[in-house]
C-alpha cells in the first residue's frame, strides 16, 4: 500500500551550538573550589572530557597514571574508550586519595556507594557561582569545553572524536563552529 504521508513536511531539527566556557573561567572554577574531591570532579569532567556518568562509573582501576590515561568502560552506546590523564589533575588525585580512601569507585558518595549525578551537578554549579560565572554551568559544558579548547589548540578531529567517543565525526565537527580560532584570523569589515 502506497504511503499517503510523503507529502507532509516533516519539522526540522533544531541545532543547537555547545555552550562554552573559557580556559580562564574554567581555572577560576577550580581555584575557588576548596574542598580537593569537588575539585578533582571538575577537573576530571573538563580534562578528560567525560560525561557526568562517565565519572560516576570510573573505578580506582580506570586510572592508568604509567601511561597517563583513564579508562571509560561502557560510555554512551556501550562503548569503551580511553582519554587523557592530566599530569596536575593525578597530584590532586593522589591527594584526594590519601585524605578519602575510596574503595572502589573513584568518587564515592557516603558509605563508599557511587556519587549521584545531581551531586555532581551541585559542585559544578557552586564552583561556577565562586568563580562569579553569570551563566548557567552544567558538567556537559565542561566536555564541550574540553573538545572547543583541543580544536583551538590545533588537535587533529580525528583525535578529539576518539578522545569523545563519538561514531561519527559530524558529531564532532559542531566544535568546529564554537572554535574561536578559526574566527581570529578573519578581519572585520567595520575595522578595515
Amino acid at each position: 500500500m502506497p504511503n499517503r504521508f510523503y507529502s507532509i513536511e516533516r519539522p526540522r531539527k533544531k541545532q543547537t551550538l555547545p555552550k562554552v566556557l573559557s580556559k580562564e573561567e574554567i581555572k577560576a572554577m577550580i581555584q575557588c573550589t576548596r574542598n580537593i574531591k569537588h575539585r578533582c570532579i571538575i577537573s576530571l569532567l573538563y580534562s578528560a572530557g567525560l560525561r557526568r556518568s562517565e565519572l560516576i562509573n570510573l573505578k580506582l582501576l580506570d586510572i592508568d597514571s604509567k601511561r597517563m590515561l583513564i579508562r571509560v568502560e561502557g560510555a554512551k552506546g556501550g562503548k569503551d574508550r580511553m582519554t587523557l590523564l592530566s599530569e596536575s589533575l593525578l597530584k590532586e588525585l593522589r591527594v584526594y586519595f590519601k585524605d578519602y580512601r575510596p574503595k572502589e569507585w573513584l568518587i564515592e558518595g557516603p558509605n563508599g556507594k557511587q556519587y549521584s549525578g545531581t551531586s555532581l551537578t551541585k559542585i559544578v554549579n557552586r564552583g561556577a557561582k565562586w568563580a562569579k560565572i553569570s551563566k548557567r554551568v552544567t558538567p556537559h559544558m565542561l566536555r564541550h569545553s574540553f573538545a572547543t579548547h583541543l580544536m583551538e589548540d590545533g588537535v587533529d578531529l580525528r583525535y578529539i572524536q576518539s578522545l569523545l567517543g563519538h561514531a561519527s565525526s559530524k558529531t564532532t565537527e559542531i566544535y568546529t563552529h564554537v572554535a574561536v580560532n578559526s574566527f581570529k584570523s578573519i578581519k572585520n569589515p567595520l575595522d578595515l
